[in-house]
């Protein structure tokens, strides 16, 4: 018998959770960074489209907390805790980051990708969250599927084929 399943597709600058036998799934990963966030011995999980490090500079009233990591890592645990998630049990995988452009001036500006990474990473180590796997970096558009019984995260990466972690 087949398990009847839903892949949960989450936009850019967008956030989801889901509870097995659903995945999750992202695309058009490049400078952003996609998040999973997933409690195993329960079969839920989460992922988050993030597009930029901070909100600093954004006024709250109109802001998307999943565009920003400072903000979206917080709101998917609160999400994964009200599905089930034990705080202290929640593991995650990042995929994404890449320098999608070469700039000359290596302007920080510019490190868009690598500022993700390290903003998601700084957020994941705020929560106390372990980073199981990651696979940033780069120069080449991601899209990512994750499932939350095997923990298997799947990384279709433009022109170099799929690759778990």
């Amino acid at each position: 018998m087949v398990d009847s399943y839903q892949i949960v597709k989450v936009g850019i600058a967008d956030l989801n959770v889901i509870a097995a036998p659903d995945l999750i799934r992202t695309s058009g990963l490049g400078s952003c960074v996609g998040a999973v966030i997933y409690d195993q011995a329960k079969h839920v999980a989460g992922l988050a489209h993030i597009m930029l490090p901070s909100s600093a500079s954004i006024k709250a009233g109109n802001m998307n907390i999943a565009k920003y990591a400072d903000t979206a890592i917080e709101e998917l645990i609160s999400q994964i805790i009200k599905i089930g998630g034990r705080p202290k049990s929640l593991k995650a995988k990042i995929a994404g980051g890449a320098q999608m452009f070469q700039f000359q001036s290596g302007s920080d500006i510019m490190r868009i990708g690598p500022r993700n990474v390290e903003a998601v990473e700084a957020e994941l180590r705020r929560f106390n969250i372990t980073l199981v796997a990651s696979d940033v970096g780069g120069s080449n558009g991601r899209t990512i599927e994750f499932d939350p019984v095997t923990t298997i995260l799947k990384i279709r990466t433009v022109n170099k084929g799929i690759m778990e972690i």
